[in-house]
C-alpha cells in the first residue's frame, strides 16, 4: 500500500492474518462446489459472492454493536455522572462521530481475504476507500472533540473574561486543511508532508485568500490578551452602526444585538483598526453618569430681596444654609462698612446662587444618587441660549430603563421648582410666543 496508509496498513496486517486462518473454510467450500461438478469460474465467483455477503453482515454487525449497544450504553452512563464533560461529549455527538468507523475497520481487515483470489486491485481500491472514510470521519471527531472541551471552558470563571473561541475556530481550519491533505496524498499516493512543501510556494495565495482569517486570529489574540472585550460587554461602535450587546466572538466575526433588536455583525480585527467604546467600566462600577444642562434666562438672575430670602427659607434643604449664609454676608458687610443701601456694595445671595445651593442638597438628599461618587451643579460658558447650568452626578442604579427613570423623575423636580426662585428657562420662541406678543400688541 502506499506510503500514507503505511501506518494503518501495520496495525491492521496481524489482524488480517487471524482473520485469515479463521477463513479457511472458504478454500474448502470452493473445493466442495467443484466436487459437486460446477464450473471452476462459477465455483470461484460464488466464494467471492459469499464472501462479499459476510463482509457486509459482519460490518452491519459490528455497526449494530458498537452504535445500539456501546453508544446507547457509554450516553446512559455520561447521563447518570455529576460530571459535565461527558455530558458535553454526548451533546457534541463525538462516541457516535466515532463509532462510524467500525464498520470501515471490518472492511479493511476482511475484503483483501474475501477478494484475494479475484482482484487485488478492486481489494485494495476498495480499502482507500474506507481509509479516506477513516480519514474524513476522524476529522469530524477532532472538530466534534474541539467543540465539546469549548463547551467545558465555558463553564468555567475564565471564560466570561478570555474567550477563546477564536482560537477553537482556528485550530479547527487547521485540522480540516490537513485532513485534506492527507486525504489528496491518499488519493494520489504521495507522502503528505511532500504535498505541505509544495504548498508553501502558494503561500502567498493562501495568504490572499485566508486575509480575513489571518487578520481575524491576529484581533482575536489582542482582544483576548488585553481583556478588550467579551461577550456580555455593552459596545458602541458609530462607524459600524453597532450599540448593543456582544453576543459571540469569532475568528472572523463579532456579533452585537443592537437596543433595537437587530444584529449587527463586525470583522474581529474592527476591534483592533477601529475606536469602540465599552461600558464595562460603567456596568462594573458604582454608579452610571448623569450629565445634563439647563438654560437659565440671564435677565431674570438678580439679587436676592428680603422677601424672597424668606420665602426660601421656608424650602427644607435651603432653610439652614440661607441662615448661616445671611449671617456670614451681614458680618463681612458690617466689617468692611459698606453701604448696602446701594446693591451693588457688599456681598448679598443671588437668585441662581441659591438655586444651583438647592439642586446640590437636592441630589446629595436623593436615594437614588450616588453621593460617594463626584457630584457637581456648576455654571458653563453663557451662550446665545442662556447659562447653561450644568448637573453632573452618579445614580445608583445602572441598567438603562432605571436609569432612564431615575434621570427624568429628577430633571421633571428641577423644571417645576425653578420659578419659585424668580429664574425663567431660555427656550427659543414657538407659534405660541408670537401669538401672545402680537395679541399684546392689539389690546395696547
Amino acid at each position: 500500500m502506499k506510503e500514507s496508509v503505511l501506518l494503518i496498513e501495520e496495525a491492521v496486517t496481524p489482524m488480517k492474518e487471524a482473520v485469515l486462518k479463521q477463513y479457511e473454510f472458504l478454500e474448502n467450500m470452493e473445493q466442495w462446489l467443484l466436487g459437486l461438478g460446477m464450473n471452476a469460474d462459477f465455483a470461484q465467483f460464488s466464494k467471492v459472492a459469499i464472501s462479499l455477503i459476510a463482509v457486509i453482515l459482519l460490518a452491519f454487525i459490528a455497526k449494530l454493536i458498537v452504535q445500539e449497544i456501546l453508544l446507547v450504553t457509554v450516553e446512559k452512563l455520561a447521563k447518570k455522572t455529576e460530571n459535565v464533560w461527558d455530558d458535553s461529549l454526548v451533546e457534541r455527538k463525538v462516541f457516535q462521530k466515532l463509532s462510524r468507523i467500525a464498520p470501515a475497520f471490518v472492511v479493511i481487515f476482511t475484503i483483501e481475504i474475501a477478494l484475494s483470489d479475484y482482484s487485488l486491485s478492486i481489494s485494495q481500491f476498495i480499502e482507500k476507500i474506507c481509509v479516506l472514510y477513516i480519514v474524513f470521519v476522524l476529522v469530524l471527531v477532532l472538530s466534534a472533540l474541539l467543540d465539546a472541551l469549548h463547551d467545558i471552558y465555558l463553564t468555567t470563571q475564565t471564560a466570561q473574561i478570555r474567550p477563546i473561541k477564536g482560537y477553537v475556530q482556528l485550530v479547527k481550519i487547521i485540522i480540516f486543511l490537513l485532513g485534506a491533505v492527507v486525504l489528496v496524498s491518499i488519493m494520489i499516493e504521495k507522502n503528505p508532508l511532500n504535498l505541505l512543501v509544495g504548498m508553501g510556494a502558494s503561500a502567498a495565495l493562501l495568504m490572499l485568500v485566508f486575509k480575513d482569517t489571518i487578520l481575524g486570529f491576529v484581533a482575536s489574540v489582542q482582544v483576548s490578551a488585553n481583556n478588550m472585550v467579551k461577550p456580555g460587554d455593552w459596545i458602541q461602535m458609530p462607524g459600524r452602526n453597532a450599540d448593543g450587546t456582544v453576543l459571540d466572538i469569532s475568528l472572523n466575526t463579532v456579533k452585537v444585538q443592537n437596543w433595537d433588536r437587530t444584529i449587527s455583525t463586525i470583522p474581529t480585527y474592527a476591534l483592533v483598526s477601529e475606536s469602540f467604546t465599552n461600558w464595562k467600566g460603567m456596568q462594573e462600577s458604582d454608579g452610571r453618569r448623569i450629565k445634563r444642562s439647563l438654560y437659565i434666562d440671564m435677565r431674570s438672575v438678580q439679587f436676592c430681596s428680603p422677601e424672597l430670602i424668606e420665602k426660601l427659607k421656608t424650602i427644607h434643604y435651603l432653610k439652614e444654609y440661607i441662615e448661616q449664609r445671611s449671617l456670614e454676608i451681614d458680618a463681612f458687610n458690617k466689617t468692611m462698612q459698606m453701604d448696602t443701601s446701594m446693591p451693588v456694595n457688599g456681598r448679598r445671595m443671588t437668585n441662581l446662587g441659591v438655586f444651583r445651593k438647592y439642586v446640590e442638597l437636592y441630589l446629595r438628599n436623593n436615594p437614588n444618587i450616588n453621593t460617594n461618587a463626584t457630584l457637581i451643579v456648576r455654571q458653563l460658558q453663557p451662550t446665545d441660549k442662556g447659562i447653561p447650568l450644568e448637573i453632573y452626578c452618579f445614580s445608583m442604579e445602572k441598567s438603562w430603563e432605571l436609569y432612564e427613570i431615575i434621570q427624568s423623575d429628577l430633571f421633571d423636580h428641577i423644571l417645576a421648582v425653578v420659578p419659585h426662585f424668580e429664574l425663567r428657562l431660555f427656550q427659543d420662541p414657538s407659534g405660541d410666543d408670537f401669538k401672545t406678543l402680537i395679541t399684546g400688541k392689539n389690546a395696547m
